[in-house]
This record gives C-alpha cells, sequence and structure tokens, in this order.
C-alpha cells in the first residue's frame, strides 16, 4: 500500500505494488507533483478572510507550487494557510489589501500553527517555513535593491541611496575608514514629525526638528549659527552676536556696528 511523503506529499510506492501501472504514478511524481514543487506556478484567487491552500496526495494542487500568485474578492486583508510542511514560496500578492501567509495547524484548516509573513499590496516576497512558523528568505543582501524596504534597515550600506524615509525614527550615517564620506546628505520633504536625525562618525548631525545642523557644541540653522555661549543670528539685515541670550553687537549690510560696551581698535582680541 502506498504511503506519501510528508512534505511533497508524493507518493511511495510499496515494493511489489503497482506491477504494470507503476510507471503511470513514477511519471505523475516525477512530471506533475516534483516539477511543479520546483518550477511551479499557479494563481489563487481568494475568496475569503482565511483560505488555505488546496493539500493533496499524489496529485496536483495548490499548496505544492514554488511560485503563487494571489487575487482577493475579499475587499479587505487576508490569510492563506499553507500546510503544516517544510516549504520555499514566491508569493505575488497582486492585490490591493495586505495578504498574510501561515502554516495551518492540521492540512485544510484555518488556524495558524505560529507566525506568519505579511506580504504588502502588489509585492513579491520569498518566504520559508519549517512547518509551523513562516519568515522572510533573505535576511542579508549584496547587490542592486531597486524598490521599496518596509520595516527598518539595519547593516551596512555599500554605494548610494536614495529615495524617502517614512516615519523613520532615526536615520544613522557612519564612516567605515578614514576615506568614507558623505559626499551628499539631503533631506527633503516634512521631516519635522518626529526626531528624524542622520548622525556621521565625526560628530555632525542633523536635527530635523529645529532644522539645525550640529557638531560638538556647534549648531548651524536657519540663519543663527550657535555655540555653547554665543549665538550668531541674522535679523532685520543685521548679523546680531548675543552672548548668553542677550545681545552685545550688531553690524549691518553698511557696515555699521553696534555694540554695548567699548569698541577697541587695533588691539589684540
Amino acid at each position: 500500500m502506498s504511503t506519501y511523503s510528508p512534505s511533497l506529499r508524493i507518493e511511495l510506492i510499496t515494493t511489489g505494488d503497482q506491477a504494470g501501472t507503476w510507471g503511470n504514478t513514477t511519471n505523475t511524481n516525477l512530471g506533475g507533483l516534483i516539477e511543479s514543487a520546483i518550477a511551479g506556478y499557479v494563481s489563487i484567487s481568494v475568496t475569503t478572510a482565511n483560505q488555505a491552500f488546496t493539500a493533496l496526495n499524489g496529485a496536483l494542487d495548490q499548496a505544492r507550487n514554488m511560485t503563487i500568485a494571489l487575487t482577493t474578492t475579499t475587499g479587505a486583508n487576508f490569510a492563506v494557510y499553507a500546510p503544516p510542511a517544510e516549504k520555499t514560496y514566491v508569493i505575488y500578492n497582486a492585490s490591493a489589501y495586505t495578504a498574510t501567509i501561515y502554516n495551518s495547524t492540521v492540512i485544510g484548516n484555518t488556524t495558524a500553527a505560529g507566525a506568519g509573513v505579511a506580504i504588502p499590496a502588489g509585492k513579491t516576497m520569498t518566504v520559508w517555513t519549517e512547518g509551523t512558523n513562516f519568515a522572510f528568505q533573505n535576511t542579508h543582501i549584496i547587490g542592486t535593491v531597486v524598490g521599496n524596504v518596509t520595516g527598518n534597515l539595519t547593516g551596512n550600506v555599500t554605494g548610494d541611496v536614495s529615495g524617502t524615509a517614512t516615519n523613520a525614527t532615526n536615520i544613522n550615517i557612519s564612516a567605515t575608514t578614514s576615506s568614507d564620506s558623505a559626499t551628499s546628505l539631503v533631506l527633503v520633504g516634512a521631516q519635522a514629525t518626529g526626531n528624524q536625525s542622520p548622525f556621521i562618525d565625526s560628530g555632525l548631525a542633523y536635527n530635523a526638528n529645529t532644522n539645525t545642523l550640529s557638531t560638538d557644541n556647534v549648531a548651524i540653522g536657519a540663519g543663527t549659527l550657535t555655540t555653547t555661549n554665543w549665538t550668531i543670528t541674522e535679523s532685520a539685515g543685521k548679523l546680531v552676536f548675543r552672548y548668553g541670550g542677550s545681545a552685545r553687537f550688531s553690524i549691518d549690510s553698511s557696515g555699521n556696528t553696534v555694540a554695548t560696551a567699548n569698541v577697541t581698535a587695533y588691539g589684540t582680541p
């Protein structure tokens, strides 16, 4: 009597069985089931909020395919359930909603056995499972990434980074050698929500809330240079020098100067 493999549900013929017909079973295994697991593609329409992939013993099904495209008629986020078996999938979420993939506790049910992976609308992800929990396929990428990154990006980036940082709490830029430098660091848009601050190893930091660039005890903002005690501000066409918050000296565009105390010429500063 035949049995079936635990992960791909391929028919395993008992020795001496299927005399004269075992070739049909073998062809189905090799040309259908194994081929779909390696290179198969299926498009699945999800019609309920929770839907299990079909999973059959010794016959073509949805769950065995390598690549799966998901569409939905639910009009909302939805979840799909793969059998509780080891498998790697390439999932294309062709819908306008978030799709989450889980392992089911039993083949065919919609009870999550463990952690799932959410695939945003319109995105393609490679995921894998040990039979209980789904996880991202890659946590280390070498090469060029074109597209959107959702989530936290931790690690080293070699090359140029461009695009939009949305809801970023901190953006850290670190030079790994003395020859590394950030030739261009430009923040564009509404950075004032949260403390979105890029840092460079030298201590140079940009605070988007106050629109200031600072290092050590010096900060440069829009029309203002601030040190520990002194502030130089452009106001009404004049540079105003303040110490401890009190104006001490000013100079206008014509060179006229005003001081609150004596001015010494040809002295030693």
